[in-house]
């Protein structure tokens, strides 16, 4: 088994990784695709504790994985632990998890307590990783460079914390004290203790029937969202009409994961302002979420992906929908209703919105109300102040062309004689591949567009960017995966030559012979013009490799917390409907 990961190579290589005999790449070009014997066998044994079986053996399975390692019980427990947390990264580790760590002082013991005290007292609410925040702060005010761990944090809090559970009594499925946890289906309870830590992601099709910008019917979208645990925030939407796949969960991951932007037009009184990315993300085990190129991008960016254990286990994710549904679907023109009797009479007749209007209020609702409310288990914070005071640290921005490539599906292929690719019978060329002829390449692309690929070398046990190819003749088009795959076959059945203008020319042509689109045509027409230049949060644009960006600019987020949700603007939806 191999494992991708992103490597910075600037900073130093754990010694568990064997480097390469050529000079590293440089920063962001580089993709580490193999494990040395070492770590391959660290995995190897995580990956047979993590089958589901019964106590006993599961602990005679840890003495054998002792044994096979040559560690006592305890570090393979912690091994596993921190392969649940950092993912492959975590099992290039050396050294002690403990190395550096020290002695908590009275100064801090003090300061611990007396801030959650405070923050506890009468209405106000703080959990203590938001301690743990307070005590980064603090350090830095007075300059100690080893301040205490999260861990020491809550061992200092934990007697005080015992004793507020025994006099309420605070107990609820999927909670442990004030803490909710998750269970995986290989039997794992993952605590979640912070923002970014733990997202989830589902899908739902939205009981509102759309029309085209010509005012032709269409059909009901799908929402896809992701939300953060710990503080219920929604991270990130895609909507559209087509079906659950791991391009739509890819899709809503990447606008989760970048800040968000919006204009004028949709009329916000409050910014989105999350962002970041998980370390744990947490699905249900549909196939678009067991899919390959999920996987892939768990490991290019970082995060661990698990399946729940049950369907039950779901409401966090699932709460959000019957909240847009309640307070914001059922007041819009086109509502179909949750069910055959809820059906109103004229829903079709009724339908007035086109996919482009329906995403602007959402984002309106979820900005300005969902994310801006308080959660009734959260205590007394909205949503959006139980995030961000719940962050460890300012996440890092992700460049969107880095992230880009991140999402894009992957393939391997031969460097043919004369120097071109074949890619879905598409002929590809571009600069440096004549001299790679006969080797076998990676390719990365977006399925939305496949005129451009980006080509990866295998260099020992790395993979470089060699180039960027094109489709020949084809350099200014855009060809979707789907339209290259369906021109071939009609191509083949009429018993034509397959070349990259005759597959292009099929799919014009056929465009053209239909004077009446078909309604598949006519939605994949409004989620382009949704995605369009004017909406920057999520424009669609030709994947950037790494070394081709000008500059890299850090993310500074401004963000104006306000006091009371009362502060905002109220939106009135039930007016809006009016207004249609």
């Amino acid at each position: 088994m191999q494992d991708s990961l992103v490597v910075d190579s600037q900073s130093s290589v754990n010694s568990s990784i064997s480097p390469p005999q050529a000079p590293i790449p440089p920063k962001a070009k580089v993709i580490v695709n193999e494990l040395d014997s070492e770590a391959q066998l660290k995995l190897e044994v995580i990956q047979s504790l993590i089958e589901p079986c019964d106590r006993v053996t599961y602990g005679q399975k840890l003495r054998e994985a002792a044994e096979k390692l040559g560690v006592s019980v305890r570090q393979v427990q912690r091994l596993v632990k921190r392969w649940e947390q950092e993912g492959v990264a975590g099992i290039a580790q050396n050294g002690r998890a403990d190395k550096g760590r020290h002695r908590i002082g009275d100064f801090w013991e003090k300061f611990i307590v007396k801030t959650y005290e405070e923050g506890n007292k009468g209405s106000k609410r703080m959990s203590p990783k938001q301690v743990a925040v307070r005590v980064q702060a603090k350090a830095r005010e007075i300059g100690d460079e080893k301040p205490p761990h999260y861990r020491t944090v809550l061992r200092v809090l934990e007697p005080i914390i015992e004793r507020q559970e025994k006099a309420t009594s605070i107990r609820s499925p999927g909670w442990r004290g004030s803490t909710l946890s998750v269970k995986t289906r290989q039997g794992e309870d993952i605590s979640v203790e912070y923002s970014n830590h733990v997202w989830q992601c589902d899908h739902t099709r939205v009981d509102v029937l759309l029309v085209d910008q010509y005012g032709e019917l269409l059909s009901r979208p799908w929402l896809t969202t992701v939300i953060d645990t710990y503080s219920r925030c929604i991270m990130g939407i895609n909507l559209g009409f087509d079906a659950p796949s791991s391009q739509v969960v890819a899709l809503a991951l990447r606008h989760a994961i970048l800040p968000k932007n919006y204009g004028a037009e949709y009329k916000l009184n409050c910014e989105w302002g999350t962002y970041g990315k998980p370390q744990h993300f947490y699905t249900d085990g549909g196939k678009d979420f067991r899919s390959n190129h999920v996987q892939q991008i768990g490991t290019d960016l970082g995060f661990v992906c698990h399946l729940r254990d049950r369907p039950s286990e779901g409401g966090i994710v699932e709460r959000p929908f019957r909240t847009l549904n309640d307070q914001l679907f059922s007041t819009l023109p086109g509502y179909t209703g949750s069910n055959v009797q809820e059906r109103p009479e004229d829903a079709e007749k009724d339908a007035c919105l086109t996919l482009r209007e329906l995403e602007q209020l959402i984002v309106r609702f979820i900005c300005d109300r969902y994310n801006q409310s308080i959660d009734a288990r959260m205590g007394d914070q909205t949503r959006f102040q139980r995030w961000e005071a719940g962050l460890l640290e300012v996440p890092d921005a992700i460049d969107d062309r880095q992230l880009d490539i991140c999402l894009m599906k992957a393939a391997r292929r031969r460097v043919q004689r004369g120097g071109h690719l074949q890619f879905e019978n598409l002929i590809y060329r571009g600069e440096y591949l004549a001299g790679y002829a006969g080797e076998t390449v990676s390719l990365r692309f977006d399925p939305n567009d496949i005129t451009t690929i980006l080509v990866y070398r295998q260099e020992d046990k790395w993979e470089v960017f060699l180039t960027r190819a094109y489709a020949q003749g084809l350099e200014t088009e855009s060809l979707s995966f789907e339209e290259a795959k369906a021109s071939s076959q009609r191509l083949r059945a009429a018993g034509k030559t397959l070349s990259n203008e005759a597959l292009f020319q099929e799919a014009l042509e056929r465009d053209a012979f239909v004077k009446k689109k078909n309604r598949k045509q006519r939605q994949k027409e409004e989620q382009k013009l949704m995605r369009s230049p004017s909406d920057p949060s999520s424009q669609q644009s030709t994947p950037q490799p790494p070394e081709l960006q000008a500059s890299e600019t850090p993310f500074e987020p401004e963000v104006e917390m306000t006091e009371s949700v009362a502060a905002f603007e109220p939106i009135d939806f039930d007016a809006l409907r009016e207004d249609w």
